[in-house]
Parts: C-alpha cells; sequence; structure tokens
C-alpha cells in the first residue's frame, strides 16, 4: 500500500519541490549546487529546505 505525498501546507509549488527533489536524487549534486541551481531560475531557497524536501519526499 503506498502514501499519498501531500504538499499542503509547503511554501513551494509541488512542481518546485518535486524538481529539486528529483535534482538531488538523480544526478550527484550537493545541496547548495541544487540551491544554486534554483536561484539562477529565480526561485529563491535555502539548502536546507531542500535538504528537508529530499528526506520527507524523497523515499516516495
Amino acid at each position: 500500500m503506498s502514501k499519498s505525498v501531500s504538499y499542503k501546507h509547503h511554501r513551494f509549488p509541488p512542481e518546485i519541490i518535486a524538481h529539486a527533489v528529483w535534482l538531488y536524487f538523480r544526478f550527484p549534486l550537493s545541496l547548495r549546487l541544487i540551491e544554486e541551481m534554483l536561484l539562477e531560475r529565480g526561485i529563491v531557497v535555502s539548502y536546507e529546505t531542500v535538504r528537508r524536501w529530499a528526506l520527507k519526499f524523497g523515499p516516495t
């Protein structure tokens, strides 16, 4: 039985969260590099936030 992923109560849209988590697990990138990549696209998010997203949404 699979647990449903809920993006409720998050500041960023699900597409941004999913993209950041995908980058982290798909490529050998550091959290700070992902932070910089998102910043280049105008998305201001800290590497610590990306780490929390990876812990919460990564395994699913």
